[in-house]
């Protein structure tokens, strides 16, 4: 046990009514943050530690705490110490969505997750940075210098990127021309709860931004994690259109979503090959694979992604 986890525990049993704790060390996300369970065979909570210097507690706070109040359910904050980033949080438990999904639920949990996002979405209560085109085409940058280079040890010609470049320009530019709403930027299956009253917990906000409105859907729908048919994404898809009242076509919003999700995907192999190559984590390599393999079918689609799909396909190889 580390000395900041000592610190941790010491702080946690001083804030919490239970006596003599059990504790026990929780999945983490792809941060820096870990997660502890603290409990008695009454009450449990969970304990965060976000160092500082690497995460911040307040954005957490203040989201966690907006979203609440918009009717979405995440974790009760009950005590902080912002100066050393450790919080106390109601527990939902261990029944995360990517495990409970099987062919059987899958349309009623998904339906609950899309409802919950269609609340979460119209969250106006705070100010969040804006996910902007020129913010999206750097996140493309990182995935070239991350994935391509220090990941693949692609040597990249002045033609490659040249090409990469207007390509992720375009991307970015048409992209950044949907409505935008309150973007949670990782609601995924693997930051969704089932809780025991069967409604849906929701994690990892803390990033925020105010972003375009397939993102969040494409990050649930076209998940890294877990794959679904394409008839089945398609109509959930266009359910969620129907639900939030978007007068556009089919066939745009689903252009909408495609192209949100060649953005998503690219942005996740850069996280993915950075965990591995910076922070020493291979726990991501294995989604990778699916991750280039929406990217190939959905840039395969569209005319104005074939330079790009025609080079993802000479890197194939290398990268699955």
């Amino acid at each position: 046990m580390d000395h900041r986890q000592q610190a941790l525990m010491s702080w946690a049993k001083a804030v919490s009514p239970i006596q003599s704790p059990t504790w026990e060390a929780l999945a983490g996300d792809a941060s820096f943050r870990r997660y502890f369970r603290i409990g008695s065979p009454d009450i449990s909570y969970v304990v965060m530690d976000a160092p500082p210097g690497q995460e911040k507690c307040e954005p957490f706070i203040e989201i966690a705490d907006a979203l609440r109040q918009q009717g979405v359910l995440t974790p009760e904050i009950f005590a902080s110490d912002l100066a050393n980033g450790f919080l106390l949080l109601s527990d939902f438990g261990d029944t995360v969505l990517l495990n409970a999904l099987t062919p059987d639920n899958a349309d009623a949990l998904y339906t609950k997750a899309l409802t919950t996002l269609s609340v979460l979405q119209s969250c106006r209560s705070v100010v969040l940075p804006d996910f902007t085109a020129d913010f999206m085409f750097n996140e493309l940058l990182l995935f070239q210098e991350w994935f391509l280079e220090k990941h693949l040890k692609r040597a990249l010609s002045h033609n490659n990127k040249k090409m990469l470049h207007d390509f992720f320009r375009w991307l970015t530019n048409t992209i950044s021309h949907q409505p935008t709403v309150f973007m949670h930027r990782d609601y995924h299956s693997a930051n969704l709860m089932v809780l025991p009253s069967g409604q849906i917990g929701v994690l990892d906000f803390q990033d925020a931004f105010r972003g375009p409105v397939t993102y969040d859907v494409v990050s649930l729908l076209r998940d890294c994690y877990i794959a679904w048919p394409t008839e089945s994404v398609t109509r959930w898809a266009l359910q969620y259109r129907d639900q939030v009242a978007l007068k556009v076509s089919n066939d745009e919003f689903l252009a909408w979503f495609d192209l949100m999700g060649l953005q998503r995907h690219l942005k996740a192999l850069l996280t993915f090959s950075r965990k591995y190559r910076r922070d020493h984590n291979d726990h991501y390599l294995k989604h990778i694979p699916p991750a280039l393999h929406y990217i190939m079918t959905v840039s395969a689609c569209y005319p104005e992604c074939k330079n790009f799909s025609d080079f993802i396909g000479t890197i194939l190889p290398c990268a699955v």
